[in-house]
């Protein structure tokens, strides 16, 4: 089975629905990459190679956010460009990670995915808020496969 079968069409839907909803409340752009295996030890070396392959480093603000996920590893990231870094706590997202956590140890990848994704947008908001006037979709919402 390929990872991108591994979410129903409704579930793939919800996911793109949250980044969606996101996104309209704050100018970064956040993407969501799923695959079978993390190719690295740290899953978070993992999250910088995809969001260097997804050219995710190419927004205006340098704020995109990847939210990345190895299935059979049960590993998972997240991942801010510099511009978001540059702006927040450390910390900034570990109760994001811990609330998905919680669902992902319940088998509620969707519902840990869409949590943490509604979290970032409205975390995110602080610092980079959404202008109707000047926001544009810069990356594309769909969920990439690996």
């Amino acid at each position: 089975m390929k990872p991108k079968n591994f979410f129903t069409l409704e579930q793939q839907q919800q996911i793109v629905a949250a980044i969606e909803e996101a996104e309209r409340q704050t100018s970064g752009e956040i993407r969501v990459h799923v695959e079978w295996s993390c190719k690295t030890p740290n899953p978070l070396d993992r999250a910088s190679q995809v969001f260097a392959m997804l050219k995710m480093h190419k927004t205006q603000l340098r704020n995109g956010v990847l939210f990345y996920l190895a299935l059979n590893d049960r590993k998972f990231a997240i991942l801010g460009d510099v511009g978001i870094n540059a702006k927040v706590p450390a910390n900034f997202w570990e109760n994001i990670k811990e609330t998905m956590a919680a669902d992902f140890r319940e088998g509620k990848l969707t519902e840990g995915l869409v949590k943490g994704i509604k979290m970032a947008g409205k975390q995110l908001n602080a610092h980079f808020p959404y202008d109707a006037n000047t926001d544009m979709n810069e990356l594309n919402n769909d969920i990439s496969f690996g």
